[in-house]
């Protein structure tokens, strides 16, 4: 049971004591003080470029110890102060606050232990000198009077979106114009860095609008804010994909984005003498060569779509694709489709195939973790994500912190309790779809959907009504099997079965992200960044060593000027901010001294 302890004089003098305690040690040097005040059983430092430049945890007081040598000379750290009402709970002194460098602001959390310090969060939120232009500092717009030199705001948009020529290059260009490349854009356009994005699709948002129509988003939509421009407080609490491909072409005009859609990345190359990419882009027909300092890719979490090459293929006499080419299951009614995965693309395809009258047959290959909707809402969203957190006067933004003050390691442990309560709340609903045959797991050591996402970004499925097919057989299912060959118009399992198919759907994932570097860069380039995604956990698809912050995204990559931008749509909204604050720096020619960077253990 949680017990809540309202703010004291004691619990707030406490954490206002331990902060003047560690900036005066900050402040002295006097790194092994500064230590001290660190949990000496087990302590975490999470820092978001603040410090280091970079995203790492620190696991100890001797990585602390090793962090501040490196950094605390040129960071000079100063103005610690808490802001809010520290709150006790369970033990634990939480507290927020605010600090400065010799570089930029920043904000963070702390939560205290008898007195010593367990967690420690610290991200830069701006940097001094180039604060962007809001509230007190937002530009006028116009100057009154007669100008007969005056541009006007459509005037100097046009010049913005004009292509750039041999003089006017984009100091930074982000390949994939999603809402990861859109919340990016956003981002370095308020801090004043000229950036190009581009997208394949007509227009943003269709990469959204290409799906099955049926999809809606599986997150809520207190989760899934964009940068500065939040959803109105009407908006669905799970949005239809169409409704969002609108709201994301709509942002990228109202953010004054420049934006080419119908752009392909051809070829990248980098100068090393010049540090400055090549990039070699197809428009409308035409072949333009863009060159920027900063290279971003924002192509989503995955590769390329993995179809596997199963023997008889090529004989099939039906049609076969992969789930990210799922257009809808209206040309299917009365067709008998077999779909190989069971992970969220497979069951949402299999619910809207049997919507609109298809037979279809699941083919379970391994176990899934399923989480049903409105529980997920209830215990994991539900304290920082919801109606009820505004209502308590949680911002997104106080969300956001507190998600990203939770250390890596420490979030399994915090997570099972919850997954154990999941299971227990809906055990009938588990019990029934185990009776349909369908194999279920829970992350390999309990740790629930949360910590699979962060592992390997697959391996699951937020039910919000497929499940319910399955269990009573509306849906068919074959497990613990696959397709072992297929015949002109069915397919074999590997158990013997065979199936009659009209059309079989690959709901069997995506490569490597970093599959994009070596098609689109090199092979080298792909192999020296390394593996992106995943902790390091040595669970499946994640292999060690523990690394503890997500490979190689949203920080300083092992190729120099190459970024990697992704994730779900919080993911895109706080960490653009980290990842534009990097790319700032850099244009300024401020130093950027990166400590800790992420050495390579696994390639493609």
């Amino acid at each position: 049971m949680t017990t809540t302890t309202p703010a004291t004089a004691t619990t707030t003098t406490e954490a206002h004591d331990w902060l003047a305690r560690f900036g005066d040690a900050l402040a002295r040097q006097d790194i092994e003080g500064a230590c001290a005040l660190f949990d000496a059983q087990q302590c975490f430092w999470r820092d978001l470029v603040a410090f280091s430049w970079n995203i790492l945890t620190c696991e100890s007081q001797g990585a602390i110890r090793e962090m501040l040598a490196a950094t605390l000379a040129h960071t000079r750290p100063t103005a610690w102060t808490i802001e809010g009402v520290p709150e006790a709970k369970d033990g634990l002194l939480t507290a927020s606050f605010r600090f400065e460098t010799a570089t930029g602001r920043g904000q963070g959390l702390l939560r205290l232990r008898e007195g010593r310090c367990w967690t420690l969060l610290t991200v830069l939120d701006e940097l001094k000198g180039f604060e962007e232009k809001s509230r007190h500092r937002r530009i006028k717009g116009t100057e009154h009077g007669a100008d007969p030199a005056r541009v006007t705001w459509l005037e100097k948009r046009q010049r913005e979106q004009a292509e750039p020529g041999d003089g006017e290059q984009p100091y930074c260009v982000v390949i994939g114009g999603g809402q990861g490349g859109i919340a990016l854009g956003a981002r370095l356009k308020r801090l004043g860095v000229p950036t190009l994005v581009i997208e394949r699709h007509a227009r943003a948002g269709d990469t959204w609008r290409s799906r099955y129509k049926s999809l809606c988003l599986h997150d809520p939509v207190w989760y899934d804010h964009l940068p500065y421009m939040p959803f109105p407080d009407d908006w669905p609490v799970f949005t239809p994909k169409d409704k969002l491909g609108d709201w994301l072409e709509a942002y990228t005009r109202i953010m004054e984005l420049d934006y080419w859609g119908s752009t392909l990345c051809r070829k990248a190359r980098y100068d090393e003498a010049t540090q400055t990419w090549e990039v070699e882009v197809e428009r409308e027909g035409r072949t333009i060569v863009l060159r920027p300092k900063q290279l971003v890719f924002a192509l989503g979490v995955a590769g390329y779509p993995v179809v596997p090459e199963i023997a008889g293929a090529a004989d099939f006499e039906g049609e076969q694709h992969h789930s990210s080419r799922h257009a809808g299951g209206d040309a299917y009614r009365g067709k008998k489709v077999v779909v190989l995965g069971a992970n969220n693309s497979a069951h949402d395809i299999c619910a809207d195939l049997w919507e609109h009258g298809a037979d279809v047959t699941m083919v379970q290959r391994s176990s899934t973790l399923i989480a049903r909707s409105d529980t997920l809402m209830e215990l994991f969203f539900g304290g920082l994500y919801s109606e009820t957190a505004v209502d308590a006067g949680i911002t997104t933004e106080q969300a956001d912190l507190i998600a990203a003050s939770v250390p890596n390691r420490v979030a399994p442990y915090l997570n099972i309790p919850l997954t154990e309560a999941m299971a227990e709340r809906d055990k009938d609903f588990y019990q029934r779809l185990e009776a349909a045959g369908f194999m279920l797991d829970f992350g390999e050591d309990g740790s629930g959907l949360g910590m699979k996402y962060m592992r390997r970004a697959s391996g699951y499925y937020i039910d919000v009504g497929a499940s319910e097919l399955i269990a009573d057989g509306r849906v068919k299912l074959r497990s613990r099997t696959s397709i072992e060959r297929i015949q002109p118009r069915s397919v074999v399992l590997t158990d013997g079965t065979e199936l009659p198919a009209d059309v079989i759907v690959y709901a069997t994932g995506y490569g490597s992200m970093n599959s994009w570097l070596a098609d689109l860069v090199s092979p080298e380039v792909a192999d020296r960044v390394g593996k992106c995604w995943g902790l390091g956990s040595a669970t499946t698809h994640d292999p060690g060593p523990w690394e503890g912050e997500l490979r190689n995204m949203w920080k300083p990559t092992q190729q120099p000027g190459l970024w990697i931008h992704g994730g779900n749509l919080a993911q895109s909204r706080f960490y653009s901010r980290t990842l534009a604050l990097q790319i700032k720096a850099r244009m300024e020619d401020l130093p950027t001294p990166v400590h800790a960077l992420q050495p390579v253990h696994h390639t493609r």
